[in-house]
């Protein structure tokens, strides 16, 4: 009976005392389901233990990020890479949210070291090429895509966004090129059938084809196409 009860103690000691490895797996498994809050819960509690976890400090600043909580996600950030400056994890996710709140230009600094980082990573490309894209540098904007398209052709968002860098440079013939990749793989993405439209009509003077895909893309709820429908194809 003895042997049993402390057997009882320990276990009661053990599960209101659980390792940093603990916890931060149970909040791993919160971020899982999308239980952000509790899983800011198990790693408030990890740091309580260890304020310089920079997994923990990371995870919670993802958590807070997909919370809506930007501006309370950076300095958890910040303090991840004072952790370990090392991983390129919580300079990228940094990136992101700087770039969630039209921060370009720091953004771009933190995707920099990212990619210094770890230069395998596609998504810092991808994300980089976006903060370059919304700086109107589209040059270095379509070398991040290509990258990310060297890697995975078929990724219709990266088409896409290329194909914008191209347009940006009045580069028509290759922007076309790239829309015209975007709709075969994602043929919902209206936006491109309305700047398909748009650069056939503009740049090539292509009246009917263009005039069809701007149709296309009113028909998939783009209403700026409607402008050109009734002033050059009705």
């Amino acid at each position: 009976m003895r042997l049993w009860i402390l057997g009882l103690l320990c276990v009661s000691h053990f599960a209101c005392s659980p390792s940093e490895e603990e916890l931060l797996k149970a909040g791993i498994e919160k971020m899982d389901t999308q239980a952000w809050p509790e899983a800011v819960t198990y790693f408030d509690q990890l740091l309580e233990k260890n304020p310089s976890n920079a997994q923990a400090l990371n995870a919670k600043g993802v958590a807070l990020f997909q919370q809506g909580k930007i501006q309370e996600a950076i300095p958890v950030f910040d303090l991840a890479i004072q952790a370990d400056s090392t991983s390129y994890k919580a300079w990228f996710n940094r990136g992101n949210a700087k770039m969630e709140l039209e921060n370009y230009k720091a953004a771009l600094a933190d995707f920099n070291i990212a990619t210094a980082l770890d230069a395998t990573q596609t998504d810092i490309y991808f994300n980089r090429g976006t903060a370059l894209l919304n700086m109107e540098e589209y040059e270095d904007a379509l070398l991040d895509f290509q990258t990310v398209l060297q890697n995975n052709p078929n990724q219709a968002e990266a088409q896409f966004r290329k194909a914008k860098a191209e347009l940006g440079m009045n580069d028509p013939i290759h922007g076309l090129e790239s829309l015209t990749n975007t709709v075969n793989l994602d043929p919902k993405n209206a936006e491109a059938y309305y700047l398909l439209g748009v650069t056939r009509m503009s740049a090539l003077g292509q009246k009917n084809e263009g005039c069809a895909d701007l149709k296309m893309a009113l028909s998939l709820g783009y209403a700026e196409a409607q402008t050109w429908i009734t002033d050059f194809c009705d």
